[in-house]
């Protein structure tokens, strides 16, 4: 089957890259597996062979159809993956895996973020520069609000590199595996909306110190007393800094 533009398909098609990302997803018996995006089931196969527990949600409903024919044991569920019901596809705690199209990858996240409690963990087929930019320590050049907010959530850790020519079609970009494991965060934020609000916000202004990157939320004062120096940037904060900034903007606005 054909890919289609619309659903930003690249099929992988690589059999070293394919035992690889099986091999880092280590799939057991009794693993509940959501699988987003199969697209033509090469990932899908193995994950079969290892006897789990395999949800599959796919968009594309000629591809769904297949893949119903193909797997005819296997739950799948057609339909947008930024749309459907994700409580009723993680039913207790679930591994989610994916190749997913560049263009819902960030949002796709940032909605499986608020279901953490359901997810043992994520293997994500992503393009490279997403990788980097979700990995990325402080003072890294990559490090901004996905970072931050990412590893907030997460533990991430990038796995490998993917060319470009293991998909057909090619995409125009090289791809990277990264697992993501819910954190056991010691330092937690009051209010995630006000702690996301913040590093936007300070990212936005990433080359001005914090003293005017966060103005109208921290005072200089503030910032002092949190012992962070205001006249850092905000690429150079940890995500637990972030998190005691967003926590005192919210002592102070009570």
């Amino acid at each position: 089957m054909r890919a289609r533009k619309r659903f930003g398909q690249n099929f992988l098609t690589d059999r070293t890259v394919i035992d690889r990302l099986v091999t880092a997803i280590n799939p057991k018996k009794a693993d509940e597996i959501l699988e987003i995006g199969p697209g033509r089931g090469a990932l899908t196969t193995p994950l079969v062979a290892s006897g789990c527990n395999l949800t599959l949600v796919e968009i594309d409903r000629d591809l769904a159809a297949m893949l119903t024919g193909q797997f005819p044991s296997v739950r799948l569920v057609e339909g947008d993956i930024l749309k459907v019901d994700l409580e009723s596809l993680l039913p207790r705690e679930t591994r989610v895996v994916g190749n997913l199209p560049y263009n819902i990858s960030t949002p796709l996240m940032f909605r499986l973020f608020l279901h953490l409690p359901r997810i043992k963990d994520m293997h994500f087929m992503l393009q490279r520069e997403v990788v980097d930019r979700i990995t990325a320590t402080p003072g890294n050049k990559s490090y901004g609000r996905l970072s931050v907010m990412s590893q907030y959530y997460c533990d991430s850790i990038k796995l490998f590199d993917v060319a470009a020519g293991a998909f057909t079609p090619a995409p125009k970009v090289t791809s990277a595996i990264v697992r993501l494991t819910p954190a056991n965060r010691t330092v937690t934020a009051t209010h995630v909306d006000l702690l996301e609000k913040l590093v936007t916000q300070a990212f936005n202004k990433r080359r001005k110190t914090l003293r005017n990157a966060m103005s109208g939320l921290l005072a200089e004062a503030e910032i002092k007393s949190l012992g962070i120096d205001p006249s850092r940037r905000p690429e150079t904060l940890s995500v637990n800094e972030f998190v005691s900034c967003a926590n005192a903007a919210v002592e102070g606005s009570l």
